[in-house]
């Protein structure tokens, strides 16, 4: 699994130097980046995008572009239908939404200089459907409910710039934007249909997890951190064999919400090694493609990372590298990734960075993140909207010389 390291919130070791009673005065944020799991074949490489999807019922469609960048051409799959063929009809996948209750049996007591936070015997629980009342207000105060009346899955009028995309979801609607120039004026649409499920809960031994009480660095919320490791072998061992039990299959994307719950890479009280707030993976075969994702609230990051900013993010790189194993020229030293990547992970280049905050039909003003046009990748010119390289015209020009 790649991780990719966010620059705009990297805590520094000064940072660690401070004493656990004055993390609230100094307001220091914990590192935020996210990270995919790509799929793999049978002899565990990383699969080439068009033998994934060979082996997975979602319904994607192939590509082959000249990269302007370098001169070469690389060939990826998206989820929908092809941006580039001249007959177009809606895709809609289905997107079960499985809340996750998770409890935590060791709570965070303080944090030595090197970032380690000592730890006592204690039991925090994290339920994103129940109400929220520390961190957000009646009555939209429940995190799965948020979700599932936000701009993700619920229609709302996009206009990026000078063009109106549509009436839909934002995930959609950049993908509109993302080929404007062959889709513009039609019926081009990919969607996600959410089904919500039965919340799952799950109880993390002390040596896999450790949650950090709002008193702490007095947050506004608590935050729970459990492994990565340790998750995603529930979640690929356990849950994704039941959800198929249940009739879910690989042309489906499952969504497990986390609430104030986010993953190390490392121990969970080494704060050095956290947070993962999500990632996309793709695991299996036939291959089944999942992403859980975290709705923030905590106050423990920057005021971008809030509500469904990290599932914008995650969900719109699914959509355009569903398996995690697009190619692009490598680029660079921006968003989360301080050195060099070749994958068209559309969030990584402006995480940390949103689009103007996004009113649903609830009067909540949501939190989206800002994602990264084709062209931006693969080189200028711009086939997208206004001929912009990302949807809220961050970027300007296109990734540039290939990385080094």
């Amino acid at each position: 699994m790649r991780t990719r390291c966010l620059l705009l919130l990297l805590c520094s070791a000064i940072c660690f130097s401070i004493p656990a009673s004055l993390w609230a005065q100094a307001k220091v944020k914990l590192n935020a980046y996210t990270t995919v799991k790509p799929a793999r074949d049978a002899a565990g490489n990383i699969a080439k995008p068009s033998a994934a999807a060979a082996v997975s019922s979602l319904a994607t469609f192939t590509y082959n572009v000249t990269a302007s960048r370098d001169g070469n051409t690389y060939t990826g799959a998206m989820v929908g239908q092809d941006p580039f063929s001249k007959h177009f009809r809606p895709t809609t996948v289905t997107t079960p939404l499985i809340p996750l209750i998770i409890t935590f049996n060791s709570v965070a007591t303080g944090l030595n200089k090197h970032g380690i936070l000592t730890r006592t015997k204690g039991q925090i629980t994290f339920d994103p459907t129940v109400a929220d009342t520390a961190c957000l207000s009646a009555p939209n105060d429940v995190p799965l409910t948020l979700t599932e009346q936000s701009p993700l899955f619920r229609a709302v009028n996009f206009q990026f710039g000078a063009t109106a995309v549509g009436d839909t979801q934002y995930i959609d609607a950049f993908q509109r934007a993302n080929f404007w120039q062959f889709v513009g004026g039609t019926n081009y649409h990919t969607l996600v249909n959410p089904v919500v499920f039965q919340p799952v809960m799950l109880n993390i031994n002390s040596a896999d997890g450790v949650a950090i009480p709002a008193s702490l660095f007095g947050t506004c919320g608590s935050l729970g951190i459990v492994t990565l490791k340790t998750l995603d072998a529930i979640l690929t061992g356990t849950l994704l064999p039941q959800l198929a039990a249940q009739g879910v299959d690989t042309s489906q994307f499952p969504i497990f919400l986390l609430y104030n719950t986010v993953m190390s890479v490392g121990l969970p009280e080494d704060l050095n090694k956290c947070c993962v707030l999500g990632f996309h993976g793709a695991t299996g075969s036939p291959i089944q493609t999942y992403s859980p994702v975290d709705f923030e609230t905590s106050g423990l990051f920057a005021p971008s990372i809030h509500d469904t900013s990290i599932m914008a993010h995650e969900v719109g790189e699914w959509m355009d590298d569903p398996f995690g194993n697009n190619p692009t020229p490598a680029w660079g030293h921006t968003g989360q990734v301080a050195g060099c990547q070749n994958n068209l992970e559309v969030g990584d280049p402006l995480t940390g960075t949103n689009i103007p905050p996004v009113a649903g039909a609830n009067g909540f003003a949501y939190n989206l993140q800002e994602l990264v046009f084709f062209s931006w990748f693969y080189g200028a010119p711009s086939i997208a909207a206004n001929g912009w390289f990302s949807d809220n015209n961050t970027f300007t020009t296109d990734a540039g010389p290939v990385c080094q």
